[in-house]
C-alpha cells in the first residue's frame, strides 16, 4: 500500500474526493452528504471512493486532521521547541482553522473536530517535551494538559472575546512561562 500512496493519481484522486467533500460541506450539513454526492461532485465511482476511504465519516476525520496539519505548516513547528512563538502559533493556527470550517460541517461534529485537533496538539506537545526533558510519564500528562487547555483556550476565545486572537493568548503567556504559583510573602 505504501508504493500505491505514492502514486501520483492516488494522491490526486483522493485529493479530488476531499475537495469534492469541502465544496459540498458548504451547502449542505454533513448528515445530509451522501457518499453519492461526494463521488459525483469528484467525478468517480463509489468503488474508487470505497477504495481511499472506509465512509463519510472516515472521509470527515482525514479531511480535518489534514487541513488541520496544513495550517500548522512545519514554520510554525520547525524545532520541536516549546516556546513562546510555539504556543501562540498553535492558538492562532486553531483559532484560524476553527473559523474556516464550514459551519454546516461543524454542526454536531464538535467532539470529533475537538477530538481530531487535541490528538495533533497532544503529538506535538509530546514531541516538544521529549526534546526539552527526560521525564516520559511527565512529558504524556503535560502534552495532554497543555493540548486540551489550548484547545479549551481557542474554544473560548471564538465564543466571547472581543481580543484579537494573537492578543487572547498572549495575555496568559507570562503564566505558562512563569508558573502560576507563587510563594506568599512572608513576614516574620
Amino acid at each position: 500500500m505504501t508504493e500505491v500512496k505514492k502514486d501520483l493519481r492516488y494522491i490526486r484522486t483522493r485529493k479530488s474526493i476531499m475537495d469534492a467533500f469541502m465544496k459540498i460541506s458548504e451547502k449542505k450539513d454533513f448528515k445530509d452528504i451522501t457518499v453519492k454526492d461526494i463521488t459525483t461532485e469528484a467525478m468517480i465511482n463509489r468503488a474508487t471512493f470505497y477504495y481511499h476511504f472506509v465512509d463519510k465519516y472516515d472521509l470527515l476525520e482525514k479531511v480535518l486532521s489534514e487541513v488541520f496539519l496544513i495550517n500548522l505548516n512545519d514554520e510554525i513547528i520547525k524545532d520541536y521547541v516549546l516556546n513562546e512563538e510555539v504556543i501562540v502559533n498553535l492558538f492562532l493556527a486553531i483559532t484560524s482553522f476553527n473559523s474556516s470550517l464550514s459551519s454546516r460541517c461543524h454542526n454536531g461534529y464538535e467532539e470529533t473536530i475537538a477530538r481530531i485537533i487535541k490528538e495533533q496538539l497532544e503529538i506535538i506537545f509530546y514531541k516538544m517535551l521529549q526534546r526539552q526533558s527526560e521525564g516520559e510519564e511527565r512529558d504524556r500528562i503535560a502534552s495532554v494538559m497543555l493540548s486540551w487547555g489550548i484547545y479549551g483556550a481557542a474554544i473560548a476565545w471564538n465564543k466571547n472575546s472581543e481580543l484579537p486572537p494573537e492578543e487572547y493568548i498572549k495575555l496568559v503567556i507570562p503564566h505558562l512561562s512563569s508558573g502560576f504559583y507563587k510563594e506568599p510573602n512572608k513576614k516574620d
